[in-house]
């Protein structure tokens, strides 16, 4: 397993004067059952009635608590039936707790840590026209806002944070503190977020009906058991949840290794959903969305099976090559064990800010083949010991305000219209 850095104090710092925030009150089984009421019957009027029956009764099973973000009053107007209407931003955080999760990844009681290893942005632009998925390394140091709600006394605020890396924040603050401290980083508002355990997505992922990918040299990590043959595999369930998870056995082993990989399965996830109609069929989208209920903590607003098929309906006709899958620039700060987003970070802020589409480069320096064929060569400098370019002299403009389109020359990043290969690592690399 990975070794889990200790989540930091919570008032390690005395707290700033700032306002508190009162204790949400909690919702009346009245409006539970007018929700989920709500909910049955845009099913039925996107679906058909043929789900109505088992929807009624599949609905009332997966409600589950859901957590209140501020930003979330910036959703209200907005239409449940069809594709949204204008952008989203939405926070995905996958969290390694073992709780709840049997002990098929470790004994829950040994290994309580509840960290946010994963944390990615989906962006979609107001007129649906592109798409950014933006996975930010676990080891980045970030700055934590003085305004995060104590989960332990939500009448309460917890003290401001520096150089912190961000997998700690999910324990120290809870979802809604993730959500703020990604804010105040790109500069953008997010109103819908989702926590993810290991068992979520392995449901999710045998939800879709499996994900091909590419292996272009074997895949050996006896840390998640995963052992893969250079070729196409389709992976689902357990299977799907290992190859995201693995680290020692692809690219370099490290996090930012993982995260290539993991953008080699979104990639190719986006390319199936297209290409088998998915997007366009509710039946299909109803049964993907039930899995999210029953697998994620989820914010308020996204808690609803209908406003999660309206969000995918968004990008039904999006070009594969204006759905970018972009790593937030970093370097590795001095002595090595963290890293800290570089000067490039700011064009990917502004993209995002301006919701511009993004244009990557079109050849990667990374550990990954660029093409669908696994014995396609691979390039052997590691990740993180790629050249970073320097910050422009002071005085000069270090990211220049994106107009039309944004160019990320020189950072990591795929579109789901490139078709790559996971590089594998074997024991003897190890």
């Amino acid at each position: 397993m990975q070794e889990q850095p200790t989540p930091p104090t919570r008032r390690a710092q005395a707290r700033p004067s700032v306002a508190r925030h009162g204790r949400l009150k909690t919702r009346s089984a009245w409006k539970t059952v007018a929700k989920v009421v709500a909910s049955i019957t845009a099913v039925v009027l996107v679906s058909g009635a043929s789900v109505a029956a088992y929807a009624a009764w599949d609905l009332a099973s997966t409600v589950k608590p859901t957590v209140k973000l501020e930003s979330e009053k910036i959703l209200e107007g907005v239409p449940d039936i069809g594709a949204i209407d204008g952008g989203v931003n939405l926070l995905i955080i996958g969290s390694d707790s073992r709780q709840g999760q049997g002990d098929a990844y470790g004994d829950p009681d040994e290994e309580t840590a509840v960290l946010n290893d994963v944390t990615m942005l989906l962006h979609i632009s107001q007129d649906h026209s592109h798409v950014e998925v933006v996975s930010f390394p676990r080891d980045m140091l970030v700055s934590v806002p003085g305004t995060c709600t104590d989960p332990d006394d939500p009448s309460d605020t917890l003290s401001s944070m520096s150089s912190t890396k961000i997998n700690s924040v999910l324990s120290y603050g809870g979802m809604d503190c993730v959500v703020k401290t990604v804010e105040e980083l790109l500069g953008i508002s997010i109103p819908l977020a989702g926590i993810v355990q290991f068992n979520g997505v392995a449901g999710l992922s045998e939800a879709v009906g499996g994900v091909d990918v590419c292996v272009a040299e074997p895949i050996e990590d006896e840390y998640t058991g995963t052992f893969l043959d250079a070729g196409t595999h389709s992976l689902s369930g357990m299977a799907a949840l290992q190859f995201l998870r693995t680290r020692h056995g692809v690219g370099d082993g490290s996090d930012l290794g993982r995260i290539s990989n993991q953008q080699v399965f979104l990639s190719a996830l986006a390319r199936k959903l297209q290409s088998d109609g998915t997007l366009g069929d509710p039946t299909k989208l109803y049964s993907i969305a039930k899995a999210a209920l029953a697998n994620m903590q989820l914010s308020n607003s996204l808690a609803n099976p209908t406003y999660m098929i309206s969000i995918a309906k968004a990008m039904k006709d999006v070009d594969l090559a204006k759905i970018a899958f972009i790593q937030y620039p970093t370097a590795y700060v001095e002595g090595g064990g963290a890293v800290e987003p570089t000067w490039q970070a700011e064009a990917v802020n502004l993209a995002l800010q301006q919701d511009v589409p993004v244009v990557l480069p079109t050849e990667q320096d990374s550990d990954f083949a660029s093409a669908g064929d696994p014995n396609a060569p691979v390039a052997e400098t590691p990740v993180e010991e790629a050249p970073v370019e320097e910050a422009p002299a002071e005085g000069t403009e270090t990211a220049p305000a994106p107009t039309q389109q944004a160019d990320l020359e020189g950072v990591s990043g795929q579109t789901a219209a490139d078709v790559r290969c996971s590089a594998g690592r074997t024991l003897d690399d190890q």
